[in-house]
């Protein structure tokens, strides 16, 4: 799993029908220290994942573990929307911090 922030969506109307029902989003992949890399993963969403949500996500064949994607042709899956980053007892985000 890795720590993403999410910074948009992707709607395709022409798709394949294992995608239908899927909610694309367009994930900037971040390290612990918040920072955002210049690289792009376009995930689905099986947790109701909305814009600027620090997020994990998994890639490869964990991705298709989900209800949400079983089965379907993703490569990404965003399956969990965070809400503290902790280490060593410091507080690296808290989600609360952003509201």
């Amino acid at each position: 799993m890795q720590l993403a922030r999410v910074v948009g969506t992707v709607v395709a109307t022409q798709k394949s029908q294992r995608l239908d029902g899927l909610k694309l989003l367009i994930l900037q992949p971040m390290g612990l220290d918040g920072k955002v890399g210049s690289s792009y993963v376009v995930a689905a969403d099986a947790v109701g994942a909305g814009p600027g949500e620090v997020v994990l996500y998994a890639t490869g064949s964990s991705a298709r573990q989900t209800e949400a994607t079983k089965d379907r042709p993703a490569d990404a899956v965003i399956m969990a929307i965070v809400d503290t980053v902790e280490i060593n007892d410091t507080v690296l985000y808290e989600k609360a911090d952003e509201a």
